[in-house]
């Protein structure tokens, strides 16, 4: 891609579904994006688009503005959602965000359905890679398992020097072995290590390929 998107398609990039990709817009804007490589026009009915992992790292990268950047917004000023990785202010834990993070990895399980090889939903999907601590933190957060609050114990998901790797961090050690099967049975591939110097216990994650 030599020349970055229009503003029109700028707009629908950036109103993709934030988990699957999936993208609303004319015909002819859809067409574009998929021409530039941006999106992908699904074979099966109803054909929806969704974007590729170029079009992911348009959406994710600053839009240039001739005007300051306003100050970020949080997930839930935006109304975007996102898995909690541990450390977050507390905020609801309620049936509704239970239906969130519900809602959130059905749709990661049909990315997965879409975008793998004879549709497979039982290993992580290319978007999985380009957003590994997101991915993981779902995963955790979707069986159920509980995020550490600013100071409390629960599990951590952390970015990690290693390409295509997580570090996931538990106080009780019985829960941090229950995150490592969970992320397992996700499609992870797991290994229990110990810090240098302290000698605490973390799990190291990384998405199966096979």
């Amino acid at each position: 891609m030599t020349r970055p998107p229009t503003a029109a398609q700028r707009r629908v990039i950036d109103a993709a579904d934030p988990v699957t990709g999936r993208l609303k817009g004319t015909p002819a804007q859809l067409a574009a994006l998929v021409q530039r490589g941006l999106a992908f026009r699904h074979p099966r009915p109803p054909h929806d688009h969704f974007l590729t992992p170029a079009g992911h790292r348009i959406r994710e990268a600053p839009e240039p503005a001739a005007t300051p950047p306003a100050q970020p917004s949080t997930p839930a000023d935006t109304g975007v959602f996102a898995a909690r990785t541990g450390g977050e202010a507390p905020s609801d834990a309620g049936p509704a965000r239970g239906r969130e993070v519900h809602s959130a990895w059905q749709g990661l399980l049909e990315l997965r359905r879409m975008t793998n090889p004879g549709g497979d939903t039982a290993r992580p999907c290319g978007w999985e890679r380009t957003h590994l601590v997101q991915a993981a933190a779902l995963a955790l957060e979707a069986a159920g398992h509980r995020p550490a609050g600013p100071e409390g114990g629960g599990y951590r998901v952390r970015a990690t020097p290693q390409p295509e790797a997580v570090a996931v961090r538990e106080p009780d050690p019985e829960a941090l072995r229950a995150c490592a099967a969970t992320l397992e049975k996700a499609g992870w591939q797991v290994g229990e290590h110990g810090e240098p110097r302290t000698g605490a216990r973390y799990v190291l994650a990384s998405p199966r390929r096979v």
